[in-house]
């Protein structure tokens, strides 16, 4: 039986997945994206310098990227849903730990918890859901979809975030944003599916099988490099634009607003990626992206801060957010098909985590260091134009069982 059909047979059935893991997305990607608020303040209350919370947002990332392919093989598994309820209750825990226990320790402990939440009940694990059911001629829309909710998360979050923080102070806010994420926990229930379902795309190939073609594609491994620098630059900007405008004289509302931004205008970013993945080049479309970043962070780094270049800054860094997720995720299915996607996703997500570390991480030893944020814009300028060329040279085609490392 062929994939529209099965899929055709239940249209109700994949629509009910799609908007479940949507509304999951919204909000672990919502408030994944608000930590930058919470650097100055989490700074203060610890006596510390930007350094150490800098660093503990960067393991998080590291976290989340190590146990993605490790929660996304359960849930190919056993079925997506039940990850994504133990994922959402170890979130809460994560965000209630760091807003309980005000030292160095629970500061570790509450990003550690966050980065295995968002492992578990983040975007790896939604789209490998969304990818088993949505019929092949709409999968590429609807992993844009998944990704336009994830910014509307953002969107949202930020400046309500920001809101609570002024009324009741970053620690109930974090206790706040845990009631939310655990409410999630009726949600993962809507991405319930018939696992005995089976099509053409996805009945014969094993775990091992999909791990042995993705080491030996030299297209897969070129694809996860590329990853990240997507990793690099979100977290940098996430994480350090606060601070780079307060150092600037810009108010921090600014801050919350350009970063809100980023999410209002990656709603319609990654529609359209995803709507032109299904229609032209995916790996052309990708390359451009990464390229169009380079350009934009380039200029706004040239120019002086100023209120108004920091909201056109997000807006237009919003317009190729998380573009790069429908696209690298359908180059994925390209390769392998969708049966592993959460695993094979995962797998490279774990690259762009390492990129995210790099950005958190990085960011703050040299801001320490030299006072600035020089160093970081020029090696992430460099990094698009990496990332622009390797993707490039993707061919766009399922991996044979026999192709070598590299061609």
């Amino acid at each position: 039986m062929s994939n529209s059909s099965v899929s055709s047979a239940l249209p109700q059935r994949w629509l009910g997945v799609l908007i479940a893991a949507s509304l999951i997305v919204t909000v672990t990607f919502g408030i994944r994206q608000v930590f930058g608020l919470f650097v100055v303040p989490m700074s203060d209350a610890l006596g510390s310098g930007v350094q150490m919370v800098a660093l503990a947002i960067a393991i998080q990332n590291l976290v989340w990227g190590f146990t993605s392919p490790l929660f996304g093989a359960l849930a190919d598994r056993v079925g997506a849903w039940k990850v994504a309820i133990l994922g959402l209750l170890i979130y809460a825990g994560g965000l209630l730990s760091s807003a309980l226990i005000v030292s160095p320790t629970g500061l570790y402990l509450g990003q550690i918890l966050i980065g295995m939440g968002l492992g578990s009940a983040g975007i790896s694990i939604a789209l490998g859901a969304v990818g088993r059911v949505v019929p092949a001629e709409k999968r590429s829309l609807a992993f844009g979809l998944v990704t336009s909710f994830g910014s509307f998360g953002q969107f949202a979050l930020l400046p309500v975030t920001q809101m609570m923080m002024g009324e009741y102070g970053w620690q109930m806010t974090l206790v706040l944003l845990s009631f939310l994420t655990g409410g999630m926990v009726a949600m993962a229930l809507g991405m319930r599916t018939n696992s005995g379902a089976k099509t053409a795309e996805i009945a014969d190939q094993t775990t091992g099988d999909a791990l042995r073609m993705a080491v030996r594609s030299r297209d897969y491994l070129m694809l996860t490099a590329g990853f990240f620098v997507c990793g690099l630059q979100l977290v940098f900007i996430t994480t350090h634009l606060p601070v780079y405008l307060n150092d600037s004289g810009i108010d921090a509302q600014i801050a919350s607003w350009a970063l809100a931004l980023i999410g209002l205008f990656n709603i319609i970013g990654a529609f359209v990626c995803g709507w032109l993945g299904g229609r032209i080049s995916k790996r052309k479309t990708l390359a451009t992206v990464y390229l169009l970043r380079g350009v934009f962070m380039c200029g706004f780094f040239l120019m002086p801060a100023t209120p108004m270049t920091a909201l056109i800054f997000g807006a237009l860094m919003g317009l190729l957010w998380l573009g790069t997720i429908p696209l690298t995720s359908g180059l994925i299915v390209v390769f392998f098909g969708p049966k592993h996607l959460s695993m094979l996703y995962g797998i490279a997500f774990t690259s762009h985590q390492v990129g995210s570390f790099m950005g958190a991480w990085l960011g703050g030893v040299l801001y320490d260091m030299t006072g600035s944020y020089d160093i970081m814009w020029g090696l992430n300028i460099a990094a698009a134009l990496f990332a622009f060329g390797i993707n490039w040279m993707l061919r766009e085609a399922p991996v044979s069982p026999a192709q070598p490392a590299a061609a």
